[in-house]
């Protein structure tokens, strides 16, 4: 398994990459993502642990999801649990596992979350990225709240969602919740 200063070593290469590829400015992408031009600097540069909010508008600014940040290219089609990247988010402290092998061509990602009793995550809207995304609670309950109206899920449930105007993940309950995320990106520049 990938030691966190690892991980943020790789996030930092794949946001300066993809910046450097799409000929954006640190103040042009500041500009695209609401997110700092020092804080853009110190994650390309892996000095920084930053939050799923701050990744996901920087993702999403860059034409990217959260997935593209963390997955490891693989030329296998297999990637064993030992081997997916796990990453915690330094404010809710909820889990993600990359479950799907990157470098397949495959245009699906699934993610595996574990979601702590009382966390909250809101992902703002971008208009840099399309997504389309299923999520299926495996353990516990969870609300999402969208535009179009909250859903509250529980063990077995799906929700298809195409979250272009923001999501809100909750747990209200007092017990962690599972779920996984199976989505199909496409990319707005």
């Amino acid at each position: 398994m990938e030691s966190e200063t690892d991980l943020l070593r790789l996030i930092g290469t794949r946001v300066a990459e993809r910046r450097t590829a799409l000929k954006l400015t640190l103040d042009e992408i500041a500009g695209r993502t609401g997110v700092s031009r020092a804080m853009i600097s110190r994650i390309e540069r892996g000095e920084v642990h930053a939050s799923a909010v701050v990744l996901d508008k920087l993702s999403a600014g860059l034409g990217l999801t959260l997935s593209a940040l963390f997955a490891r290219e693989a030329a296998s089609p297999l990637l064993r649990r030992a081997d997916q990247p796990v990453w915690q988010d330094p404010v809710s402290f909820y889990v993600r596992r990359e479950v799907a092998p990157a470098g397949t061509a495959s245009p699906v990602r699934i993610v595996e979350v574990e979601f702590p009793a009382g966390a909250e995550v809101t992902l703002p809207r971008n208009p840099h990225r399309v997504l389309d995304q299923h999520v299926w609670v495996l353990d516990g309950e969870i609300e999402i709240a969208l535009a179009a109206g909250t859903y509250r899920l529980a063990a077995g449930d799906c929700l298809h969602m195409r979250p272009d105007d923001g999501t809100t993940f909750r747990n209200t309950s007092r017990r962690p919740a599972r779920y996984a995320v199976i989505h199909v990106v496409e990319s707005v520049t």
